[in-house]
């Protein structure tokens, strides 16, 4: 197994190039980047306190020296959209690293443990995976009330059997292969087998998946937050600018379009990077969603 490592080491190291050469994974690259760039330099490249508030200055068209306008209160959109980046990203690594991490272990150990303690896992996966995503985020946020904790615990929730399933799947692929019978011939133990010849060949496919869903938890998390089910105002979330830019549509359209654009873009962006990834680590992949 060693060697088949060291001979994948190569392919390991081309896979940014690989993603390079590829157009629509350098556009995904690049709106990632973009995106992840602005989130993290949020604090020094936003022009305004994104909750101070100028009441005189409330509805104000894009101009100089408010780029992307004003909303209703007279709060700088730009830097409302650039600290709501922010708070996406946060909110979409903080449950989808939770959740991937679950999924990861959980479905390490359906796949390699015996058939019985499979087969309770299997059946908590198709549980948690047959509620409606929406409606249980609903009674969720119901029963805790709204907040970005519970929107991460919802998330969680929501999205770890899809992880789980989908390594259990490699797992069980891979638990007869012949290097795998040959460590167990060899007297090696379960803990050493999951993490130094299961863990590395099933992380790929979870890391294509995770990638393709930040998009989709960007957007719950916006759509919540439109219905006051989720970010609690007056956090910067692109969800809560829509809903107030939705409220003054006729008076001020540009809110609703400063607050949807960089949500389309960072969905193009992440589901790009995704569709390149699986290109590039799972060939045989391509033309179907991993799980």
């Amino acid at each position: 197994m060693s060697c088949a490592v060291e001979a994948d080491l190569p392919a390991r190291r081309g896979v940014a190039r690989a993603l390079v050469a590829d157009p629509m994974g350098l556009a995904g690259l690049a709106l990632v980047a973009a995106f992840l760039l602005t989130a993290l330099l949020a604090p020094w490249i936003a022009p305004y306190d994104p909750v101070a508030l100028d009441v005189r200055a409330k509805f104000q068209p894009p101009s100089a020296a408010h780029w992307a306008g004003t909303d209703q209160l007279g709060r700088d959109l730009l830097s409302r959209i650039i600290w709501g980046a922010r708070l996406a990203l946060g909110l979409a690594v903080t449950s989808i690293g939770i959740a991937g991490t679950i999924g990861l272990v959980l479905g390490l150990v359906a796949g390699y443990a015996p058939r019985w303690l499979d087969s309770v896992l299997v059946l908590v996966f198709d549980s948690m995976s047959s509620l409606p995503m929406i409606f249980f985020a609903l009674a969720v946020i119901t029963v805790l009330g709204p907040g970005t904790s519970t929107l991460i615990l919802v998330i969680v929730l929501v999205s770890f059997p899809a992880y789980a399933r989908l390594i259990r799947t490699q797992t069980l692929a891979l638990a007869g292969a012949d290097f795998i019978l040959a460590e167990r011939a060899m007297g090696a133990g379960a803990g050493r087998i999951i993490l130094r010849h299961l863990l590395p060949n099933v992380i790929g496919p979870l890391v294509i998946l995770i990638c393709m869903d930040i998009p989709v938890v960007i957007m719950l998390e916006a759509g919540l937050s439109y219905l006051n089910l989720g970010v609690k105002p007056p956090s910067p979330s692109w969800g809560n600018i829509l809903s107030e830019g939705y409220t003054a549509l006729r008076q001020a359209p540009h809110v609703v379009i400063v607050a949807g654009i960089p949500l389309v873009l960072a969905t193009l962006g992440f589901t790009f990077l995704g569709e390149g990834l699986r290109d590039v680590l799972d060939p045989r992949g391509a033309g179907r969603r991993p799980g």
